[in-house]
């Protein structure tokens, strides 16, 4: 008997651990994990190398119409592709972080991308994370789920990552760069940071990954009737 055929949304606000569960998810069920965040992070990368504001919303849908990006995995390390070019060293900056918030914002850029998602899901089954998967980009997924965590939390967590890739952010630097992103996020008018009414709420705070990990390979055994 065929397998019922999976598609799971995780939302969530920045470093709720989105991506950390994603990537573990699909490695598990070995699975398609489309990194939705590094598609946004690509466009914006051309916008500031172009010269182009990422919140200047006609130079930036104008920009996007002939914008080819790929996601690609090698030796099961992820590379994204922008016009052909590996650039996943160039999109983890912070300038580039909130520039992908600011372009995401902008229509055009919005339904390039989701096109592009929603095909690949089509075919094979997938975990994307994001901020609008569930409600949004894979509004018939199969496990919706919406990461949280408290802004004191998420603050740290991306101020021990920096730290160990050799950044020298401050945590207070940090924390603000996370309010300010949940706010622009969760306030704009296309396509906010929602939770979906059908997505299951898991507040990571006081959870390890693998106490997270454990929830949600629970949830998707139960969607594939394992």
């Amino acid at each position: 008997m065929d397998r019922k055929r999976i598609k799971i949304a995780i939302d969530g606000p920045a470093g709720a651990g989105k991506s950390t569960i994603a990537k573990a998810v699909s490695k598990v069920l070995n699975i398609v994990y489309l990194d939705t965040g590094a598609m946004y992070r690509a466009v914006a990368l051309k916008a500031v190398n172009q010269g182009i504001d990422p919140l200047d919303i006609e130079k930036v849908a104008q920009m996007v119409r002939d914008i080819e990006i790929d996601i690609e995995y090698h030796n099961g390390l992820q590379h994204t592709l922008l016009n052909g070019k590996d650039v996943e060293g160039l999109i983890r900056t912070a300038e580039i972080s909130k520039g992908a918030s600011d372009v995401s914002a902008v229509p055009d850029v919005r339904i390039k991308m989701v096109e592009l998602q929603r095909e690949i899901a089509k075919k094979q089954d997938v975990v994307m994370d994001g901020r609008d998967i569930g409600t949004f980009v894979l509004p018939d997924a199969n496990l919706k789920i919406f990461l949280t965590a408290s802004l004191e939390e998420r603050a740290k967590r991306r101020f021990i990552e920096g730290k160990q890739k050799g950044k020298h952010e401050s945590l207070e630097d940090i924390k603000c760069a996370i309010e300010k992103r949940d706010k622009n996020d969760s306030t704009r008018s296309f396509a906010p940071l929602l939770k979906a009414d059908d997505a299951i709420e898991i507040d990571t705070t006081n959870m390890s990954i693998d106490e997270v990990m454990d929830v949600v390979l629970k949830l998707s055994k139960e969607i594939r009737g394992e």
